[in-house]
């Protein structure tokens, strides 16, 4: 038990303790029986356990052997359980569908180490395929920052055109072990029906964004200085609702992808 907290603490990762409050989060979710739930890093499998009751299919994935074996001992029973021994980053999800899944069948519940939320949700926002929803028990600092609160920013900008990001609910310190040292939070992340740009969009999108928020400038009138014309951008602070002088934290998704959109429909040079 102490080799595996140390193994743990290297992760950054806590885990729920009571049963009962994972029953809360999981209700807290769209999870049913006509899906299929991956887990990233199960632990001893205090969340496995809620969600082989509400998932038609659970498919738990843990990178670590020792752990990998005590869970498929406690779940050998269950028919609708599989436990993948695999590191997440590098799961393809089309390995664990089922014959006839629509895309509105996959999601994610999980608990994830605080160390690698990064590389985590970048896989859920960016990786090819059919995952609808994810809910993830994380920082809370990262979740608001994914969420774009209070002000957005560069990751939340480039996520909201394919997901719905909010926080459902805060958790206490108390209720992991070990105890972190932050705040916690279960983030809901659900991808649009309808994306708000196309697939063949995002890299154009981007890179649009990128460069607003990369410039080197006071101010994103003089980023775009060579973008917008003084007079375009005059019209654009009126009809999109900002400061002239506005900074890019001080734009709304909203408010970006009218920019964004401005841009993409200006007449080309020669045409």
């Amino acid at each position: 038990m102490e080799t595996q907290q140390r193994k743990q603490a290297s992760l950054a990762q806590s885990f729920l303790t009571s049963p009962k409050l994972v029953q809360r989060l999981v209700g807290m979710s769209t999870i049913g029986p006509s899906d299929t739930v991956y887990e990233i890093g199960p632990g001893s499998g205090i969340i496995t356990a809620t969600l082989a009751k509400v998932a038609g299919q659970v498919i738990a994935i843990e990178k670590d052997r020792d752990l990998v074996i005590c869970l498929r001992e406690r779940f050998r029973l269950l028919n609708n359980v599989e436990i993948v021994e695999k590191d997440f980053l590098a799961y393809s999800f089309q390995t664990g569908s089922c014959k006839g899944q629509s895309p509105t069948d996959q999601k994610i519940f999980a608990s994830i180490p605080y160390n690698r939320t990064a590389q985590i949700v970048r896989k859920i926002l960016y990786d090819r395929s059919n995952l609808a929803e994810a809910y993830l028990i994380m920082q809370k600092e990262a979740a608001r920052k994914f969420s774009g609160i209070p002000r957005e920013n560069l990751v939340s900008i480039l996520a909201k055109p394919f997901f719905e990001l909010q926080i459902l609910f805060q958790l206490r310190r108390t209720d992991f072990w070990p105890v972190p040292s932050v705040d916690s939070v279960l983030l809901s992340m659900k991808r649009r029906t309808q994306p708000l740009i196309s697939v063949q969009e995002l890299a154009p999108f981007r890179s649009f964004v990128q460069y607003g928020f990369g410039r080197w400038k006071p101010n994103l009138r003089l980023a775009f200085k060579n973008v917008f014309t003084y007079k375009q951008w005059k019209r654009l602070a009126r009809d999109l609702d900002f400061r002239l002088n506005a900074l890019p934290t001080e734009l709304s998704f909203e408010q970006w992808l009218g920019l964004y959109h401005a841009h993409a429909n200006k007449p080309r040079k020669g045409s």
